[in-house]
């Protein structure tokens, strides 16, 4: 029985250690969505800005065209019900009366007017700082997890070698090894969101989406977007009437493709065929729209034979 005990404590110890030991690899990116509309004169600006953050390292930009600016005389020729959903949906997260063009959310934290650019780089620089002390965070637990780990093991090799004596006759007893309790769960950082691994692989039948193990996330769900790296249209009414104007990374499917509850979860999914686009990012999100809690984009994704 100590025996099973001790074999469990380290089971668990070992178990967290393998969702801290990815915390050395490169912070995760931040996700910028931003929402806007082609009828939406101060949109442009923000259009402009996304595309510069698309090129970025670290961030993951998406522009989400939505639809109810199509009322004033010009439909948006890229918007859809999903996007306008999804702006809706985070409006009544955040306790906001109304939706606005143009919204960027950073990391399904801050809610930034899209044009702005000092605001925008103050959240994304924000979120990284977040993102850097929560994986720190991480590593120290992983280091703690380690070490419990390695006394665990000890404590089981110790009673083994123990019980082999026992069974060999001796002219002195052997003093019986006291239970060691199970290590206890290393402080968490109030606050902090855990930094969930995601890594994407995509062939010419399917998408291949892994996503970690990580103790303390629960509850989220796990969204993929199809995106369209550039697109430009000229639009010839409404409020931009005559200008041309690009959009980056733009959203042309949107949906819930999972539901992550802090286990390690693999999930294939059917390449769709014929579809318009030449990138994906997959976002695992806390309770559908809340915070990120992890993601990952493919770009251009190079297609290739299942071998």
């Amino acid at each position: 029985m100590r025996s099973l005990r001790r074999i469990v404590a380290f089971a668990f110890a070992a178990f967290l250690l393998g969702a801290g030991a990815r915390a050395g690899t490169p912070l995760r990116p931040v996700v910028v969505e931003l929402y806007t509309s082609q009828g939406c004169s101060s949109c442009p600006p923000a259009d402009i800005l996304l595309g510069r953050l698309a090129q970025r390292p670290g961030v993951i930009a998406i522009s989400l065209p939505i639809t109810y600016w199509d009322m004033l005389g010009w439909k948006d020729t890229l918007a859809t019900e999903a996007n306008t959903r999804r702006q809706k949906a985070y409006a009544a997260a955040m306790g906001h009366g109304g939706v606005y063009t143009p919204q960027i959310i950073v990391d399904g934290v801050a809610d930034v007017v899209g044009s702005r650019i000092g605001a925008v780089e103050a959240a994304i620089a924000e979120r990284r700082a977040q993102l850097a002390q929560a994986q720190a965070m991480t590593i120290a637990q992983a280091e703690y997890m380690r070490a419990q780990a390695r006394g665990a093991r000890a404590d089981v090799d110790a009673e083994r070698a123990a019980d082999a004596a026992r069974a060999v006759p001796a002219a002195m007893p052997i003093p019986a090894i006291p239970a060691i309790p199970a290590p206890p769960m290393p402080p968490v950082m109030p606050g902090s969101d855990p930094v969930v691994p995601v890594s994407l692989r995509e062939t010419p039948q399917e998408m291949h989406i892994d996503i970690g193990a990580v103790p303390g996330a629960s509850n989220a769900t796990v969204w993929m977007f199809q995106l369209r790296s550039a697109v430009s249209v000229n639009i010839p009414s409404g409020e931009n009437a005559g200008h041309v104007v690009t959009y980056h990374n733009v959203a042309g499917d949107l949906r819930a493709v999972g539901v992550y509850k802090g286990k390690a979860l693999s999930l294939t999914l059917p390449r769709a065929n014929g579809a318009a686009h030449d990138g994906v990012a997959v976002i695992v999100q806390q309770g559908g729209y809340g915070h990120v809690l992890g993601a990952a984009l493919v770009s251009r994704p190079d297609y290739y034979a299942e071998q």
